[in-house]
């Protein structure tokens, strides 16, 4: 898997994980007791911790893809030159087998 489908897969899993978490704190809000209160209080800590890292990869990715914007509208030829050059590698080798 490359760096990027780890990251989309582990935004998607924090999103999953934020959710269910978010139900569970909703499912046990009529529930009394310290443990479950304190329990519920770490809970509420972790669901921020997510939430926020979630936050720094997509802003880390909208970053990354302006970047890449950035690049090829300054070096347009340059761009179509390494498409042009991975396209026709990857043909020979697919042609190979």
């Amino acid at each position: 898997m490359s760096n990027e489908a780890n990251i989309e897969k582990l935004m998607a899993d924090l999103k999953v994980l934020t959710s269910d978490a978010e139900a569970l704190m909703h499912a046990t809000a009529g529930q009394a007791g310290e443990k479950v209160g304190e329990l519920r209080h770490r809970l509420t800590a972790a669901l921020e911790s997510a939430k926020a890292t979630c936050q720094r990869l997509e802003e880390k990715a909208v970053a990354g893809a302006k970047a890449a914007d950035k690049t090829i509208r300054e070096h347009p030829y340059e761009s179509i030159g390494v498409a042009f050059g991975l396209g026709l590698l990857i043909g020979v080798l697919v042609g190979r087998r």
